[in-house]
């Protein structure tokens, strides 16, 4: 066995001295759970004993693959995808594959250029945050790399999925505001045409037709797509002759801007919303706040696509949706006088 003239070790080098295969030597060296301790040690051995480095760019013409996953989000300024993104990379860097990272902004017209983009640089697969419900450039991405969508589901798309109990999570905090009194109850929403706009508002006339109560759609705003927007809707509301007593907002960024309108118009109405985040904990309003793992959101897509890059059978599995839980945080002063965070029953 001789290495190549010019060059220091090849992988097919490697697999020679170890008696394995070229893609065995590949899947050790990705961490494949499936390939056996007596392999791994041989393999490990033949690498030490010829001080084999991998080459990204020959491993890429020998086996056809770059090593790369793309990942595309929405809005890296929004923490939940920051979260998200982590995840990804935890279990990605694990399996000895790298991650690329791009940002729609939530413009939906920008997203088949970065997935076309990803493609050209030979990815092998992509993990999308879709922007929007046309997904036909996922369609035609999927003819060369497995395609992963997470916190969004595919629309006309037959492919893997990772999502948030969104309609669970908005009903479960809209009735505790109503389990308190509140049947005037604010919702201050992202844009209809959202997955997570649509079933977070779908959770919130859930949780009212079952007490029957009746919201008054006046108190509804939609469409608010950053604190700034959420703050001018909630300072509106809060103008009305006949206002709310509660908010529900359906994400962190609104949930903000919801606070910072209550700060200035000097008012303390209790707040339910959707994420979790920093400081929560010393706002001083009685806050009821949806929470889940975004980390475990990008872990289980990360996870979903490498089983579909080191499958050995022929056969294609069905897609899997994955639903990740969500649980209630209280804090602040509630109801019942108390301050700080106060277990509820989904804890």
């Amino acid at each position: 066995m001789n290495a190549r003239r010019g060059g220091g070790p090849t992988m097919q080098d490697v697999g020679d001295l170890a008696q394995v295969s070229a893609m065995t030597v590949s899947r050790v060296l990705k961490k494949d759970p499936r390939v056996s301790a007596a392999t791994r040690e041989r393999v490990f051995a033949a690498v030490d004993r010829l001080g084999y480095r991998l080459n990204e760019t020959a491993r890429s013409l020998r086996l056809g693959g770059s090593g790369m996953i793309g990942l595309v989000v929405t809005n890296l300024a929004n923490p939940f995808y920051s979260r998200l993104a982590l995840g990804v990379q935890e279990v990605l860097t694990a399996h000895g594959y790298r991650m690329l990272l791009s940002n729609s902004g939530e413009q939906a017209e920008l997203e088949p250029g970065l997935v076309n983009g990803f493609i050209e640089h030979r990815v092998e697969g992509l993990i999308v945050v879709p922007a929007g419900s046309r997904q036909r450039h996922l369609a035609d991405a999927m003819r060369h790399v497995p395609v992963v969508l997470a916190a969004r589901p595919p629309a006309g798309l037959d492919t893997d999925c990772v999502l948030v109990d969104d309609f669970h999570g908005a009903r479960e905090a809209v009735a505790c505001l109503l389990a308190e009194g509140h049947t005037r109850i604010a919702f201050l929403g992202n844009p209809p045409a959202l997955y997570t706009g649509a079933e977070r508002l779908r959770g919130f006339w859930a949780a009212h037709e079952e007490v029957s109560v009746d919201p008054d759609s006046a108190l509804v705003r939609q469409g608010l797509v950053d604190a700034a927007t959420a703050e001018r809707a909630t300072l509106e509301l809060l103008g009305l002759p006949d206002g709310p007593t509660a908010l529900f907002c359906a994400n962190n960024r609104i949930t903000q801007g919801a606070i910072r309108a209550l700060y200035k118009a000097g008012a303390r109405l209790p707040l339910a919303g959707f994420d979790d985040f920093d400081l929560s904990d010393v706002v001083g309003l009685p806050l009821t706040l949806v929470s889940y793992d975004a980390d475990d959101i990008g872990r289980q897509a990360a996870q979903i696509l490498i089983d579909r890059l080191t499958r050995q059978d022929t056969e294609t599995p069905a897609s899997r949706r994955v639903t990740v839980p969500t649980r209630l945080m209280r804090y602040g002063p509630q109801s019942d006088g108390r301050s700080g965070r106060r277990p509820t029953p989904s804890d």
